[in-house]
């Protein structure tokens, strides 16, 4: 579904092409973020934020960064966000070419040359 990841120069280029970046709101001097822009592939996104819970049962770092959002945004904010913060490792993992050594703890290993 991305193919290539150096096709995105940045994560946050990545996170658009999935359509989870906050609209920006530009009036003058003023500036205000809003809902996500929902640009991309709706399965995509569905796929990502089903994905990114399913990673949050087995990290403990994810679970308390999902609470913690939760807290301030609710339920859907808090997933969203996930999803983001999810797809910021994949791309890292994949333009570094990385593999996990241990998915709950986020030990991440080098990939050794093929």
């Amino acid at each position: 579904m991305i193919g290539d990841v150096r096709d995105f120069p940045e994560e946050g280029k990545l996170a658009a092409y999935f359509g989870i970046v906050p609209r920006i709101h530009d009036s003058n001097e003023t500036e205000r973020s809003g809902r996500i822009t929902k640009r991309g592939s709706k399965l995509g996104r569905t796929a990502l934020g089903q994905c990114a819970l399913i990673a949050k049962r087995y990290s403990p770092y994810l679970n308390s960064y999902y609470e913690h959002i939760g807290i301030r945004r609710g339920t859907g904010g808090a997933i969203i966000a996930l999803a983001r913060k999810f797809l910021g490792i994949i791309y890292r993992t994949l333009k570094n070419n990385w593999v996990f050594e241990d998915f709950p703890n986020f030990v991440l290993k080098e990939q050794i040359a093929a």
